[in-house]
């Protein structure tokens, strides 16, 4: 399965911090993942994009730790979220 690697850069709007950066990898391609997600849930694109882009790195680092606690506990749970969520009609 190919790896897609991205700079993932949050920046606040206002001046109090500086823009967070950094870079990961997934499996999936986040411009597909957040196209279903906005499909699949009928929020707003912002709101969309965000629960998408949540849900996908957070995902990465549970199958990377998923044999580890607590993750282990959540991985199952995890998963029949995101079976559901793939089932819910577009």
């Amino acid at each position: 399965m190919p790896e897609h690697r991205y700079r993932i850069t949050v920046e606040p709007l206002s001046d109090e911090a500086p823009p967070l950066a950094f870079e990961t990898a997934c499996h999936d391609d986040l411009a597909v993942v957040m196209g279903r997600i906005e499909a699949r849930t009928g929020l707003p694109p912002d709101r969309a994009r965000a629960l998408g882009l949540g849900l996908k790195l957070f995902g990465e680092a549970l199958l990377r730790m998923r044999e580890t606690p607590p993750f282990d506990d959540l991985a199952p749970h995890f998963g029949r979220f995101m079976q559901a969520l793939k089932k819910h009609p577009a």
